[in-house]
């Protein structure tokens, strides 16, 4: 059988494109090498932070504002607990990175928001204990989506538009071909389609080595805490999503409890341990623990409780830490979308939206000259 389009990898994104596809009535095929809704890259753990006053830059915005209508439409069809929008604050020095950035997406497009002082912050949030010198950024438009919910839907939605799915099914080889199209190899079989689109979150290096991409794989650890105190101060609606930005170029970001949740969930956004899908060390290491909870300790006591729980995901960033979303220099007929850099899955419905166009029309209306290939 000959396909319209073909998709390697059905992770957040993946699982997005066959959807956006299927249901403009182009016949998909979609490639994974692993089960479902899998926890072995970067599309799973229980939650995912949703915001629209982007510290990372105001070009992002414009797709915010498209993937929170497309998050809607996705939970409205959704048999799973999808969306939760809790509000969101960021948190830092009024010169901080995520202040400033955040300031300038606010700014640029008009988005509304509130100032918090330190004071207000303890008070509207009594877990939080920021230094007197700390202000934050509040937004109404925020909050979380549960990517294992948000992948199983997109993945239903896409076999009900007509989408074949294979799982536990690796490519081994893939290539553009002379005349049009391209072949797509696994263990299992040969593909054909006319076009190709490449969504391999920590595969990126491999499946396009070709390309030479500067890309760098990450580990990143998920961690959740029983608080002191019980969870009464962190429970939504009561409590929003953050980020903190420590200084230094550190950061870390946590949730609001949800009963669904196994404690309340916090992570380090700005260090990990360079690794690769085959290398990354799975198993929890006492520094994990300890170099969170050490900034964890003057700024949210309460959650130097118990660990109960803990996954481990990663991270393929760029030099830049924007995304790649670009047709293959040499092969017209071939989209790549990687990698995310630790902050992509939010656009998860959107970008899905984007390779469909790409793959379909050539062209998307979305500005995505941000993630152009630049390096």
């Amino acid at each position: 059988m000959h396909y319209h389009t073909i998709i390697i990898g059905l992770g957040g994104m993946g699982s997005a494109t066959a959807y956006h596809i299927a249901r403009r009535g182009q016949r998909v095929l979609g490639l994974e090498q692993f089960t479902p809704a899998h926890s072995n890259g970067s599309s799973h753990g229980h939650s995912r932070i949703i915001r629209q006053a982007y510290m990372e830059h105001p070009s992002y915005v414009p797709l915010l504002k498209r993937a929170f209508v497309l998050w809607d439409e996705l939970a409205a069809h959704s048999d799973e607990d999808l969306l939760h929008l809790t509000g969101g604050i960021m948190i830092g020095r009024p010169d901080s990175d995520a202040i400033q950035g955040t300031l300038a997406s606010v700014r640029e497009h008009q988005l509304p928001h509130q100032m918090l002082d330190a004071a207000t912050i303890r008070q509207r949030y009594p877990a939080l204990t920021p230094s007197d010198d700390i202000v934050a950024v509040y937004e109404d438009n925020a909050g979380f989506v549960v990517p294992e919910a948000a992948v199983r839907t997109h993945l239903r939605l896409a076999q009900t538009h007509g989408a074949e799915l294979h799982f536990q099914e690796a490519v081994t080889h893939w290539q553009a071909n002379p005349a049009g199209g391209v072949t797509v190899t696994t263990a299992q079989g040969v593909y054909t389609a006319d076009h190709l689109v490449i969504t391999p979150g920590a595969w990126a290096p491999e499946l396009l080595a070709d390309m030479g991409l500067p890309l760098r794989v990450e580990r990143r650890v998920l961690l959740w805490f029983a608080p002191i105190g019980g969870f009464a101060p962190f429970t939504e609606p009561n409590f929003p999503i953050y980020i903190w930005d420590c200084g230094d170029g550190v950061s870390f970001y946590g949730f609001p409890y949800h009963p669904s949740l196994p404690g309340i969930k916090v992570a380090i956004h700005t260090v990990g341990q360079i690794c690769s899908p085959d290398s990354i060390e799975r198993q929890l290491q006492a520094h994990d623990v300890e170099s969170l909870q050490n900034l964890l300790r003057e700024r949210i006591p309460a959650l130097l409780g118990p660990m109960i729980h803990y996954e481990t995901c990663m991270y393929t960033l760029t030099p830049d830490e924007h995304f790649v979303i670009a047709v293959h220099p040499d092969h017209p007929q071939v989209v790549i979308a990687s990698p995310c850099s630790g902050h992509g899955f939010k656009f998860t419905p959107v970008i899905g939206e984007i390779l469909a166009d790409l793959a379909i029309d050539g062209h998307t209306k979305h500005d995505i000259s941000l993630f152009s290939l630049r390096f």
